[in-house]
């Protein structure tokens, strides 16, 4: 009899017992790997924008000169076809990034969080559309020539299809700056990114907001400051590849612990 009474109350007070500090690296996990998960997204997206935009579209475009533009895209058909491939795998990999920091975050604000990603979805949709004109250019300009009756009109409308892409992205960059001051708030409330991340990725936010502005305002003869500003989102991408690995949410939860309990 006194075994089995034993045995019960044995289990109650372990049932009854604090959880162990064990959890805290178990929840962690999850937010870990989310963060290598983001952290490689935002790298492959820098690499292939780089690739995609800089080189294989932009390099090809002359702003103003529609047939030298034209001329251009039509002897790098293959090159400008692959620049805009880029950009649609950069597309899928802001969903994934979005996602994947949505989960990197939660710990911090579920509602803040969600409201990020949902942002940085839309903003993707913005530039999916955006891409979409870049396509209509290079089918006008999918031939070896054009025909000579045609030629001016054709050049006119592949510049204005590239132009579109440029106004609609542009546009989008004022909801991808917000979906940053979001991110940096985020950051900057974790307890787990460093404060100082924080800020450079609100001054990565407030540069493309800037820029979006000012490109519309001064008609485009507008010198950007988001080629600069952007190393607040590249760092952060660093950061999540390189420490997030190290990332321990119990922290913040421990601190409000004695709070909790009082009440």
């Amino acid at each position: 009899m006194t075994n089995h009474a034993a045995e019960p109350a044995s289990r109650r007070h372990a049932n009854d017992a604090p959880p162990s500090f064990r959890q805290g690296p178990d929840a962690s996990r999850p937010v870990r790997k989310a963060s290598l998960v983001a952290g490689v997204a935002l790298l492959l997206m820098a690499a292939l924008a780089g690739f995609g935009y800089d080189f294989a579209i932009h390099g090809l475009i002359t702003a103003g000169n529609a047939a030298r533009t034209a001329q251009d895209i039509m002897a790098h058909q293959g090159l400008f076809r692959a620049g805009i491939a880029c950009l649609f795998v950069v597309i899928a990999l802001d969903v994934v990034a979005a996602l994947a920091l949505y989960r990197v975050f939660s710990p911090v604000s579920k509602p803040i969080s969600a409201l990020a990603a949902g942002m940085r979805i839309v903003y993707a949709g913005i530039f999916a559309v955006a891409v979409v004109q870049l396509t209509g250019a290079a089918r006008l300009l999918g031939g070896t020539s054009l025909p000579a009756s045609g030629a001016a009109r054709v050049q006119a409308q592949a510049l204005s299809d590239i132009n579109r892409f440029t106004d609609i992205w542009q546009a989008g960059l004022i909801v991808f700056g917000l979906y940053l001051l979001m991110i940096a708030w985020l950051a900057w409330r974790s307890g787990y990114v460093p404060r100082l991340l924080g800020v450079l990725v609100a001054i990565a936010g407030l540069g493309y907001i800037y820029d979006s502005i000012g490109q519309f305002v001064s008609g485009g003869s507008w010198t950007q400051v988001s080629t600069v500003t952007f190393i607040g989102e590249f760092l952060l991408a660093l950061w999540l590849v390189i420490w997030g690995r190290r990332i321990t949410v119990s922290q913040p939860a421990l601190r409000a612990g004695p709070a909790g309990a009082a009440r």
